[in-house]
């Protein structure tokens, strides 16, 4: 019986030192990582507004911190590289959703952010339903992701 029990506590001191060693050395410790959206710091926004022809619409409230995808948690699972917006890596990206959505779910985008038909979309947006301005911000937000690419 005290055979075992050593046996067992070795194996376990060995099982935690292989997942500390692949999951938190070898992989990064993303752990210690925000998912919070990260944008353009100041010079970047200042180039990249220096170098755009004056006709064009500056899109820094997409890729404001207080926009409406960071404020609801979205940007937990998911990112919208087409803004420059990066989160979680569990979703999917959302650059391209608002076109994408329909084929993938049945529905249009508006219908999806009602009622999704994926589980667990369903399960996020059930529990804390979008307001109909919230969902007109990330329609908004989505299209023109979708047109920056």
């Amino acid at each position: 019986m005290q055979k075992a029990m050593i046996s067992f506590v070795i194996s376990a001191l060995l099982g935690f030192g292989v997942g500390y060693l692949v999951f938190g050395v070898l992989m990064g410790d993303s752990g210690n990582k925000s998912q919070v959206a990260q944008t353009d710091t100041p010079l970047e926004k200042t180039t990249k507004e220096e170098s755009k022809d004056s006709t064009e619409p500056a899109t820094s409230s997409a890729v404001a911190e207080d926009n409406i995808l960071n404020k609801r948690g979205c940007l937990g699972c998911h990112s919208v590289e087409a803004l420059n917006l990066k989160g979680g890596a569990v979703g999917p990206d959302l650059s391209q959703a608002y076109v994408n959505v329909e084929g993938k779910h049945g529905k249009p985008i508006e219908e999806f952010l009602k009622q999704p038909t994926s589980a667990v979309m369903s399960g996020v947006i059930g529990k804390n339903p979008l307001t109909d301005e919230e969902r007109k911000q990330v329609l908004d937000l989505l299209k023109q992701a979708s047109e920056a690419k």
